[in-house]
């Protein structure tokens, strides 16, 4: 094993040692019983579930990445990728044919593994837990839909790629980076139209208390309101949750039809506050940016390592190519990717906490929020004490106590301003 075979081989088993260790800790402390804030509302049958939940949820997921991680091993070092590679070679494909056919059978078969996964994810553990409501039809729709839409756009995005790597020459990267950018803010606008509703249903939301509530809302923070829809959430799971998504006139705040069911007005709107925050700070396009960024620089350095025969020898591989190049290099450039994650995770905690203070800002009812996080922890079975290793790795929102006291402080604040 060469230098940059050891640097892909631990940097996985690394990983995987820091997510059993903080998914331990984080088992342990859900031990330490219901915080002051949830008395009254989780009662001890209720903590019972969400725990059982949690260690039910932890125990499958470190074993499935146990499997994960044991069969790509298994896959890399008996000559798999090398294997696959020869074959399609066999047949004569022209290299952008071939590499989209290697990098597709290679995503086909993560597919095929993670599929029983989610299958008892979704139809064992979410059911046990009164959650599911996906009927098995539902489910394998969304499959082929999901299939249907990778091979539509995935395909020409990365033949796109491949291509410009092939005939570009050193250029190649900053091609590819304004491709890859250009269909990323056109998605922007296409998806909330025609993607999402491949999936969910987007109905405007009916004439009634909820709808002047927040159109009076929206009018005094001047947030001109375009559309604000009910997703039926519901005939997925029971869950519940909101988001804002598109841009312009595509723009969509979406609230989930089992929100609505289980908040009063006030809650709904302050609920509501926290999505406009998100846009008013511009916390969508700051993390695209940031993205994009790091999209950029990914390319830039795969120019540097394009067909490194050192690189290649790691996988045991016999031939050089394009396609290879960007599959190992995204190995290889896991440390980098891993430790950006847990820098933009750490930005989006940052940027839950100023939703959160925008909402309490500009909303009458603004501790309100505060109660609707409650309910929603409930109804969710959230962990309530998650380990700060667990939210430093894993959390792109704050916990919900710290988001509840974050927000109780600001209230008093306010009050004591006035």
């Amino acid at each position: 094993m060469n230098l940059f075979g050891a640097i892909i081989f631990w940097t996985l088993l690394i990983t995987f040692f820091v997510k059993l260790v903080s998914e331990l800790l984080n088992l342990k402390a859900a031990d330490a019983g219901v915080p002051d804030e949830f008395v009254g509302l989780f009662d001890e049958a209720a903590y019972r579930k969400s725990r059982d939940y949690l260690r039910t949820s932890t125990r499958f997921s470190l074993f499935g990445a146990a499997v994960d991680l044991s069969l790509l091993l298994l896959f890399w070092f008996s000559g798999g990728f090398n294997l696959l590679d020869q074959f399609l070679r066999g047949y004569g494909f022209h290299p952008i044919v071939c590499g989209v056919l290697y990098i597709g059978v290679l995503l086909l078969l993560q597919s095929l593994i993670d599929l029983p996964f989610s299958l008892y994810k979704t139809f064992v553990i979410e059911e046990k837990f009164g959650f599911n409501k996906t009927t098995p039809a539902l489910f394998a729709a969304d499959l082929v839909k999901t299939l249907a839409l990778s091979l539509l756009l995935g395909t020409p995005l990365l033949a796109a790629v491949l291509w410009f790597f092939e005939v570009a020459g050193s250029m190649a990267w900053l091609w590819a980076w304004a491709g890859i950018t250009i269909v990323s803010l056109a998605l922007q606008y296409i998806a909330p139209t025609w993607i999402m509703p491949l999936f969910n249903k987007f109905v405007p939301l009916e004439e009634g208390e909820l709808k002047s509530a927040i159109m009076h809302y929206a009018a005094t923070v001047a947030f001109p309101l375009t559309g604000i829809y009910v997703l039926d959430g519901s005939k997925r799971s029971a869950k519940a949750n909101a988001f804002f998504t598109g841009f312009g006139k595509r723009k969509r705040i979406a609230l989930f039809d089992t929100l609505i069911s289980a908040h009063p007005v006030s809650e709904l709107v302050a609920v509501l506050a926290h999505e406009i925050g998100h846009f008013k700070k511009k916390h969508i396009i700051i993390t695209m940016v940031l993205s994009l960024l790091n999209l950029g620089v990914l390319f830039f350095l795969l120019s540097l390592f394009m067909k490194n025969r050192s690189l290649f020898d790691a996988f045991f591989m016999h031939d050089l190519s394009v396609y290879g190049s960007l599959l190992f290099f995204s190995m290889l450039y896991t440390p980098v990717q891993w430790f950006l994650s847990l820098v933009m995770q750490a930005l989006s905690r940052k940027h839950e906490y100023e939703a959160d203070a925008y909402a309490v800002s500009t909303f009458e009812g603004g501790a309100t929020l505060a109660d609707a996080l409650k309910k929603l922890s409930r109804n969710n079975l959230s962990n309530l004490t998650p380990h700060p290793l667990y939210v430093f790795l894993n959390y792109s929102h704050p916990p919900v106590l710290q988001r509840i006291l974050r927000i109780r402080e600001l209230v008093a604040g306010s009050n004591a301003k006035s």
